[in-house]
């Protein structure tokens, strides 16, 4: 089986499983999928807006519901409740909207909104917003990585399992540091 029947045939489930969790290396590798052709841009987009969303709103709900439970079992989460309490009393629009661009609060975010007043309609509303600006800007960057390789290598057909290796690699070793170090 080739790279590209590999991910024509795998990788929608793929990108929807990692957009669910944390997702923006899976993201930039679909986006590098798509613009190499392997994948429906739009359909990557429409993925992992709607696992990205749905994801969050399980988070959400997760807090609304079990809040201190969750506070109490992952202290790290505990640790950015003062911080995240007092951006979302001044900006919770913005904060809602870009928490998911936000470093250590991907996860803990929702669930720490999900523990304040905000409502769930006015939380769902703009939670939609933010995973479809994620999910473009997201994917965005692997298509222009695609497209930068491009320019810069010519035809790279022959280089595409060492490009997504590449990607998939710097996505790792970003996401082991991320997680590494204490928040």
């Amino acid at each position: 089986m080739t790279l590209g029947a590999l991910i024509e045939t795998h990788g929608y489930w793929v990108l929807a499983i990692g957009c669910l969790l944390e997702g923006e290396t899976v993201l930039v590798l679909a986006g590098f999928a798509a613009h190499r052709g392997y994948l429906n841009p739009l359909a990557v987009i429409g993925i992992a807006s709607t696992a990205g969303f749905l994801g969050d709103q399980f988070y959400f709900c997760l807090g609304r519901r079990h809040g201190p439970a969750v506070l109490a079992r992952w202290p790290s989460v505990a640790r950015q409740t003062d911080r995240l309490r007092r951006l979302i009393d001044r900006y919770h629009t913005a904060v809602i909207i870009g928490i998911r661009f936000a470093y250590g609060l991907r996860i803990a975010g929702p669930v720490l909104l999900g523990m304040s007043p905000i409502s769930r309609v006015r939380f769902g509303l703009l939670n939609a917003l933010g995973a479809v600006l994620w999910a473009g800007l997201v994917a965005g960057i692997g298509w222009v990585f695609g497209r930068a390789a491009e320019a810069a290598l010519g035809d790279i057909r022959h280089l595409e399992m060492w490009l997504l290796l590449s990607l998939a690699a710097v996505g790792m070793i970003i996401w082991w540091i991320r997680n590494s170090r204490p928040h």
